[in-house]
């Protein structure tokens, strides 16, 4: 069974930095895109940034040069380190992945569980 599972989040406040990390789990042998997506009270789940199995980011417009993602294919790990945190940035940050390569089936739209990003002014 494949999974996503997140860490990094928390407290923090207004200009400073937390990195969030996600790993894949499961009988995995290629996975294409990696990403963030975030969701804050009351608002849609929006893209933050994902990442070609290539390593090309792409960025919401709100958080270039401050956000920066990277990936480890060996480690089927996803990172991203956000600095200059605004509040504006609290949300629940999720970990997403697709085009997921198993020995059985290719995935698409796999979703970790979630982790708390909190921005104090």
């Amino acid at each position: 069974q494949v999974q996503l599972v997140e860490s990094g989040g928390g407290l923090v406040q207004a200009g400073g930095s937390l990195r969030l990390s996600c790993v894949a789990s499961g009988n995995i042998f290629r996975i294409n895109n990696m990403g963030w997506y975030r969701q804050a009270s009351g608002k849609q789940r929006e893209l933050v940034a994902d990442i070609t199995s290539g390593g090309t980011p792409n960025y919401a417009d709100s958080v270039k040069g401050r956000f920066t993602i990277s990936r480890d294919n060996a480690k089927k790990t996803v990172s991203m380190q956000m600095n200059s945190l605004k509040p504006e940035n609290t949300a629940v940050y999720y970990c997403a992945a697709s085009g997921i390569r198993t020995w059985a089936q290719t995935l698409n739209d796999v979703w970790g569980q979630g982790t708390q990003v909190t921005v104090s002014s």
